[in-house]
């Protein structure tokens, strides 16, 4: 198995199931006493949250590339940046290593297309919502995207970052975004993309009557696919 390279805290509650998920499907498919190689990076969040907020998009760039050149030299094989919000500066991270990011919006939309679907609601915090570089990974696999209005786009983010970044699960908060998930699908999502790693914690798939796409968890699928990847074929004369 590949070292896997987890870049993560933001928040540490996601990134505890990310290693909770990885171990669980390590153990699903090789069975016995196996869990997942992997070594992490966790970065203060508090810090990454006031450049979110600030708009030091190039100096968050720079923190997470000095986090994934960690990873790179702890012997990580990739990288998996366990957030949705800062793929906003993925391409960043992935030219300061040497090394591959598995990125989560090519994942997802892998996922979305085979099942079929074209036309997905997305969720997650307003940067992930409202700017372009997270819906136009998307698009650019032929996705029509939808998102919420303004005013259920800041109540979706405001959850995120108030309670369940926290750990708080509140039942109220579970009625809203179940109710946002309705109003997207009667606009035409014909599934839902949970595209930020909290909101796991908060709904699944009851919650939505279409099929819904857990970041966390593809990623998780798609990190351990990689990892237990066969080595290619070496050509005669190849070290």
């Amino acid at each position: 198995m590949r070292l896997i390279g987890l870049l993560g805290g933001m928040s540490w509650q996601s990134t505890a199931e990310y290693y909770r998920l990885l171990n669980d499907l390590t153990h699903e498919r090789l069975g016995g006493l196996h869990s997942a190689r992997c070594v992490l990076y966790s970065v203060d969040f508090a810090a990454i949250e006031v450049m979110q907020a600030e708009g030091r998009w190039e100096e968050a760039g720079t923190a997470l590339s000095e986090a994934a050149r960690a990873l790179e030299a702890a012997g990580a094989d990739f990288v998996v940046l366990c957030t949705n919000t800062m793929h906003k500066v993925a391409d960043r991270v992935a030219a300061a290593v040497d090394i591959p990011l598995l990125h989560l919006g090519d994942t997802t939309a892998e996922a979305v297309k085979r099942r079929g679907v074209t036309t997905v609601g997305l969720l997650g915090t307003r940067f992930t919502m409202a700017e372009d570089f997270y819906r136009g990974r998307l698009a650019g696999h032929g996705l029509t995207v939808l998102v919420p209005s303004t005013e259920d786009q800041r109540i979706v983010n405001d959850i995120i970052y108030d309670e369940l970044c926290l750990g708080i699960v509140k039942p109220e908060s579970r009625d809203a975004y179940r109710r946002i998930i309705a109003g997207l699908i009667e606009d035409g999502a014909e599934g839902v993309i949970y595209g930020c790693t909290e909101i796991e914690l908060l709904v699944g798939e009851g919650d939505s009557a279409v099929p819904v796409f857990p970041t966390t968890r593809l990623h998780c699928e798609a990190a351990l696919d990689h990892a237990l990847r066969p080595d290619p074929p070496r050509r005669p004369g190849q070290p």
